[in-house]
């Protein structure tokens, strides 16, 4: 098998769609299947890549973690038929996307879609409901070339169901139980920025408008001032929100620590007691399966993928989306000792059953199974 990955973003970015098809190429590299992949040119970059094709770009407005690429089709086509891969994975529905839909037409090859990111509900956040129709009508076509269209969550499925989607087929998400683990905690954090409270409550992803920071901002400004004096709000990420988020919650209980990865990350989630992440505009939410990993349970929306991973009263709590008032609630009634522990537990229990490479196995055969039927199409039509 050889596959051709098209995306619009993609490893050294810090971003969950990134993040994940980096762990895949990985495990490509580990399972020796040959593969190239082929994306925007990324700013951040600071070396080369194996198997990397990158071209000129520029951030997409809706999400400028994604970039807009500038490429010459003869290029890649020529890139393709060098490798002639036997299937064609389009990750992102932009420019590299259609750069794959186009190389999958022309080489007659086999397609498959991953579906990342819910731009419909960006669009809230950004005040362009008006362009909805439209939207949807532009991604029902692109995805329409796909032989499989895969989604992270059945949450995601009966998103696009609703819209009109078939061929969907959920490829889940995983966590490395080495990486985020319980026993990263340590006294690191708190020593740092002089953290004498009794509970580190953290926020881990993007600070822009479609991860509902509204709600979060409120949450910490509204708790009851009894409660406030037990906590220590850690945020970790950056955006656009980042100056405006800072300024609402000044005199509040909150360290703001930028994006961190690596070790530095997995020791702020293991250091912490309880995972708040408001978003509702999660087709998964891979920080979220991060924070169990390390032992924490999670307060979430009541909306979108993170539902399919928070059990309620068991690994976690579940809060009516964009209501602060109930995700403080549930702060209170998770801040009880033996609940929290509790919970802690099962949180830990549910991540250690999601391993990477039984999800990539899963892939592979969806990989196998779409190529069979490309080819047993292809001889009926010759």
């Amino acid at each position: 098998m050889r596959v051709a990955l098209f995306s619009d973003t993609y490893y050294p970015q810090v971003n969950g769609v990134s993040r994940t098809l980096k762990r895949l190429t990985d495990y490509y590299d580990k399972r020796r299947i040959e593969y190239k992949v082929f994306v925007p040119d990324l700013q951040d970059k600071k070396e080369n890549y194996p198997n990397v094709h990158s071209f000129t770009s520029f951030p997409f407005f809706l999400y400028p973690e994604c970039r807009t690429a500038i490429a010459n089709p003869k290029t890649i086509r020529k890139q393709l038929m060098d490798f002639s891969p036997t299937l064609i994975h389009v990750t992102t529905p932009l420019t590299m996307g259609l750069f794959g839909i186009r190389g999958a037409k022309k080489l007659d090859l086999p397609l498959v879609a991953s579906y990342h990111t819910h731009f419909d509900v960006y669009l809230n956040y950004y005040k362009m409901m008006w362009a909805a129709p439209l939207l949807w009508k532009y991604m029902k076509w692109f995805y329409s070339h796909a032989d499989r269209i895969l989604v992270p969550s059945e949450e995601t499925r009966l998103h696009l169901m609703k819209q009109g989607f078939t061929d969907l087929s959920i490829w889940g998400r995983g966590v490395d139980c080495t990486a985020y683990s319980p026993k990263k905690r340590n006294s690191t954090l708190r020593e740092k920025y002089k953290i004498e409270k009794k509970y580190i409550l953290l926020y881990v992803g993007r600070l822009a408008p479609e991860k509902d920071l509204d709600t979060l901002e409120k949450t910490i400004k509204h708790l009851p001032m009894e409660m406030k004096e037990q906590v220590q709000w850690v945020i970790v990420g950056d955006g656009p929100l980042k100056k405006e988020l800072i300024d609402k919650t000044q005199g509040e209980n909150v360290i703001f620590t930028g994006y961190l990865t690596g070790k530095e990350l997995a020791e702020t989630y293991a250091s912490s007691d309880l995972f708040v992440f408001p978003s509702a505009s999660e087709t998964f939410g891979n920080v979220v399966l991060e924070a169990m990993a390390s032992g924490l349970p999670a307060i979430v929306a009541d909306r979108g993928g993170v539902t399919n991973i928070v059990e309620h009263n068991h690994t976690g709590l579940i809060a009516e989306a964009h209501r602060y008032q109930s995700f403080i609630h549930q702060i209170i009634e998770l801040l009880d000792g033996d609940r929290l522990i509790y919970m802690k537990r099962k949180a830990l229990q549910m991540a250690e059953k999601q391993s990477w490479d039984a999800i990539f196995e899963g892939l592979i055969s969806e990989f196998r199974e779409v190529s069979s039927f490309h080819t047993q199409t292809q001889r009926y039509s010759s």
